[in-house]
């Protein structure tokens, strides 16, 4: 497919742009991802072996079907389907700055159009659902252990499952306590850790040198952000006989980062220290948690409630029912 390129472009697309622009792993697996599955839907669509593929065999049209089958057959979301664009355009962005024949073929493919996206509000587990997650491992076991801590790992640092799996024992300090999170985009960032997770993390961490992982799995090998969500996946289930209300969400690691900037938030924290906790580079981002968490909305909204009958209205907003179903109704 690549053989009217000159030979240097010939070598592994993420590789190159990860050398070039300093792209992150994730990002460099979206990439091979996306080819690992465009190149063999050409190639059957074709009917031609992959590695008789060339670049004119990959028209926008033939893209736009594959990105169909991503949603219709893969039953993927239209997030994913973007992320795979997402990816493609990037393909031909680095095809067109290495092969001037192809720019007008580059052009084409960039002009295919996202899909718009609905954007839902955003799930979090409240006190209660995070307690009974949190109680869920058997802390009188190995592995129950290694639970808990990575649960309350997360739930303390509102890391992402790619950042705790790569989380390594020297980046902890343990006199603060605190821990250096590398974020997306290769940003690090400092993030307070309660004594008790710090103890936790301590055990774990016995005897190990500092380059290793934090969080190994039943293998001593050190666990994916897949099995990170399988982890929260299972724990979730056995806390519904403590917390039934979570048989109705959808409990993964993100959720509980969703839930560890709500509860930042419920507790006082000014929205810039969540931006700086969670690692969001705009402020954008992180006031998302401000819009949809209906708890300070309503603490908000008693704080400017008129009086009543001249006097100061002193009643509180838990007890409205009146006021929250009206705040539900928004």
């Amino acid at each position: 497919m690549l053989d009217r390129l000159p030979k240097h472009a010939v070598l592994d697309q993420p590789m190159i742009k990860a050398l070039e622009r300093n792209l992150s792993i994730n990002t460099q697996r979206s990439y091979r991802d996306m080819l690992a599955l465009l190149l063999p839907f050409v190639s059957q669509h074709l009917r031609k072996a992959i590695d008789h593929l060339k670049i004119t065999d990959l028209t926008p049209d033939l893209i736009r079907a594959f990105l169909a089958d991503v949603e219709v057959h893969r039953g993927c979301l239209v997030a994913t389907r973007n992320q795979r664009l997402g990816a493609v355009h990037a393909f031909a962005q680095f095809i067109g700055e290495r092969n001037p024949e192809s720019i007008e073929w580059c052009m084409q493919v960039r002009q295919i159009p996202f899909k718009k996206t609905d954007h839902p509000l955003l799930t979090s587990l409240d006190k209660a659902e995070m307690d009974a997650l949190l109680a869920s491992p058997d802390r009188q076991t190995q592995q129950g252990q290694r639970d808990y801590a990575l649960l309350l790992f997360l739930y303390n640092s509102g890391a992402r499952a790619s950042e705790a799996a790569s989380l390594r024992i020297g980046d902890i300090d343990w006199y603060a306590p605190s821990v250096r999170i590398l974020g997306k985009g290769n940003k690090q960032r400092l993030c307070p850790l309660w004594s008790v997770t710090g103890d936790e993390l301590r055990r774990l961490a016995a005897q190990r040198g500092p380059e290793q992982r934090v969080f190994l799995n039943r293998n001593a090998q050190p666990i994916t952000r897949f099995g990170i969500h399988t982890l929260v996946e299972r724990h979730a289930l056995r806390a519904c006989a403590r917390a039934p209300s979570l048989a109705t969400k959808r409990v993964s690691p993100h959720v509980i980062r969703h839930s560890t900037a709500t509860h930042l938030l419920r507790s006082g924290v000014d929205i810039n220290t969540i931006r700086v906790w969670l690692g969001h580079v705009s402020l954008t981002t992180t006031n998302i948690y401000a819009e949809t968490d209906l708890e300070t909305k309503a603490r908000a909204l008693a704080t400017c409630a008129p009086p009543t009958d001249g006097q100061e209205a002193t009643t509180s907003w838990h007890t409205r029912p009146d006021l929250m179903a009206f705040l539900r109704g928004l």
